[in-house]
């Protein structure tokens, strides 16, 4: 799903669409697999719901998972929708997610960040 892109980034492709939930989601299935592959470090027991940052355009998204999307989708908010480069969506789009050091630095910075929740203020643990 995703592939190695530069020292920072995996680079993948997704369906984005718009939904009207409050933060951006994906297949919690697909999440956790992810998760699991490409951010836990193998030492212990290491969360698999932790958010997973994904950029799209130019915003960093915090993303969740859920049961109700559809596998290889991204579902994101309207309002975090305007301003990102999908203009019809659904739209198969290259989506850049952020490796586990990365996605730990932007998430120290979260509240700076356009696309960022609130409510994922208190979830700054390390993956």
């Amino acid at each position: 799903m995703f592939a190695e892109f530069s020292s920072g980034y995996y680079l993948g492709r997704l369906y984005v669409e718009p939904h009207d939930g409050e933060r951006a989601v994906m297949r919690r299935n697909q999440h956790e697999r992810v998760n699991r592959e490409l951010y836990n470090s193998g030492e212990g027991i290491e969360r698999l719901d932790s958010p997973l940052v994904m950029k799209l355009g130019r915003k960093h998204l915090s993303v969740h998972g859920d049961d109700g999307i559809p596998e290889g989708t991204l579902a994101i908010p309207d309002d975090l929708l305007e301003g990102t480069s999908v203009e019809n969506p659904p739209e198969l789009t290259e989506v850049l997610l952020a490796k586990a050091d990365r996605a730990a630095q932007i998430l120290q910075y979260q509240d700076e960040l356009p696309g960022f929740e609130t409510g994922d203020r208190d979830r700054r643990t390390p993956f």
